[in-house]
């Protein structure tokens, strides 16, 4: 019984100890891919704790650590083009912490998640509303690239004045409200038909060009035959043509009244 309430006493002793030990541990360790930040008494300090093992004053230092590789950030926004249509994107962030002002974002605005709910995710939305007012909303498809550069470099300027840097910005989709769809499509058609409507007027023009050409060509052709055709040009003609046979008059019903050809032979 003493045996065991005196291995109890033991057990206990000892995990205080390794508390007390834990407590009062002098050292601080920062993992690959973060930054610590010291505070001495909960204030911050002006320096930034590396990757590494550091020393620190047990009780009077504590070290709060954050993550400063590349994060992901995906968001559903929804801004008004220049001609009032509804814009719904889909626009996906990385970014990371710049390393050397982990104190000072920690101290201005908090750990990651602040920096998401506080900073990123408004300084996006305001930045679309902003960049998409400016094109209409046939614009922002044809000069699609045009835009998203401006996304770029406002988000860019913005979120730096927090120190925090801009990886790459993607916006994966862009959705127009259904009547603006149905008013594309339906100038599509309009295109279409206009573009065959045109297409079968020029054909008819240069079908009528041709039929004038040609009557022009016809109506030269007799002219230049009238001018040149003398009496003699078309005598010559008859007589290559005639086969020798004069013509035979014929009186009334089936009765042969004169053969010329019979008459020349009897002289």
């Amino acid at each position: 019984m003493k045996k065991s309430k005196a291995f109890n006493n033991a057990g206990k002793l000892t995990a205080l100890l390794c508390l007390i030990a834990l407590f009062l541990t002098p050292f601080a360790i920062v993992n690959a891919g973060e930054r610590g930040v010291l505070m001495e008494f909960g204030k911050v300090q002006g320096r930034v704790l590396g990757e590494g093992i550091h020393v620190i004053i047990p009780v009077v230092n504590t070290v709060k650590k954050l993550s400063v590789r590349v994060q992901k950030q995906s968001i559903f926004s929804e801004a008004s083009s220049k001609d009032l249509q509804n814009i719904a994107t889909d626009i996906t962030l990385n970014w990371h912490l710049i390393p050397e002002r982990a104190n000072t974002i920690f101290q201005t605005i908090g750990d990651e998640k602040n920096v998401v709910d506080r900073i990123i995710t408004p300084a996006i939305e305001e930045v679309l509303k902003a960049i998409f007012a400016q094109y209409t909303a046939e614009e922002i498809i044809t000069k699609r690239a045009v835009m998203k550069a401006g996304v770029d470099e406002t988000l860019t300027n913005r979120l730096a004045n927090y120190h925090i840097a801009v990886d790459d910005i993607s916006l994966t989709h862009i959705h127009f409200s259904q009547n603006f769809n149905e008013a594309v499509e339906s100038k599509q058609v309009a295109a279409q038909a206009a573009k065959r409507a045109e297409f079968v007027a020029l054909k008819a023009s240069r079908e009528a060009e041709a039929k004038v050409n040609l009557a022009k060509g016809e109506a030269e052709a007799d002219r230049i035959l009238r001018e040149n055709l003398t009496p003699e040009i078309l005598e010559r003609h008859a007589l290559e043509k005639w086969d020798g046979k004069l013509p035979t008059v014929v009186g009334q019903g089936n009765q042969k009244l004169l053969n010329l050809t019979d008459f020349l032979k009897s002289y």
